[in-house]
């Protein structure tokens, strides 16, 4: 892969990792509702996931998929119902880091996050089109690791961006109606970001 070439995925790793979507929106909710230090494992994860899915689509994942339109159509469908859930979780969180046995109310953790990569449509899409475009077939394995290697470099840097823009706003949304809405918006927010993803 040439320097050019590498530069331009490390640009489309940034844009994808730093755009909006299921990812970022949840994590500027958990950095307005737990801080950021709370929020450091679900970012993480979100990394690890998102890194595992990468090597696996590269390595042949992806064609499994193609040749199974069906197990595509039940990642989607399963991803979907996974994402309605977290955003029914954020909406219901009513006020900053609340506890008392709620377990609507707290981060999601490292493996969580992993996890969620795996049935996150955005991550397949951006995976699946980083494998298409950027890979080589006269060194595929080479080519696989230098996307992955583009994308640890900029994801969690990216996303980290967002839980900071929610601590940036936790002392606006300190009082409880205005924490109340936010989320109720970022809840509704998070499942809009699924439609373009599910056509």
């Amino acid at each position: 892969m040439s320097l050019d070439v590498f530069a331009a995925l490390i640009l489309f790793a940034f844009v994808t990792s730093i755009t909006p979507g299921p990812n970022n929106l949840m994590l500027m909710a958990s950095g307005v509702n737990f801080g950021f230090r709370r929020t450091v494992p679900h970012m993480l994860g979100i990394g690890a996931g998102f890194l595992s899915l990468l090597l696996g689509v590269g390595f042949g994942l992806g064609a499994v998929l193609a040749a199974f339109p069906a197990l595509h159509a039940a990642l989607k469908v399963g991803g979907g119902a996974y994402l309605l859930y977290l955003a029914w979780r954020i909406a219901r969180t009513r006020s900053m880091g609340e506890g008392g046995g709620n377990p609507a109310a707290r981060p999601m953790t490292f493996l969580e996050a992993a996890a969620f990569q795996w049935v996150n449509p955005k991550a397949w899409v951006m995976a699946v089109t980083a494998m298409a475009v950027y890979t080589s077939p006269q060194a595929p394995f080479l080519s696989v690791v230098l996307v992955a290697v583009a994308f640890a470099l900029v994801n969690v840097p990216s996303v980290s961006t967002w839980a900071g823009f929610g601590v940036a706003m936790r002392g606006f949304l300190a009082d409880p109606a205005r924490i109340k809405w936010f989320n109720i918006v970022m809840g509704l927010s998070l499942v809009a970001s699924l439609w373009p993803m599910l056509r």
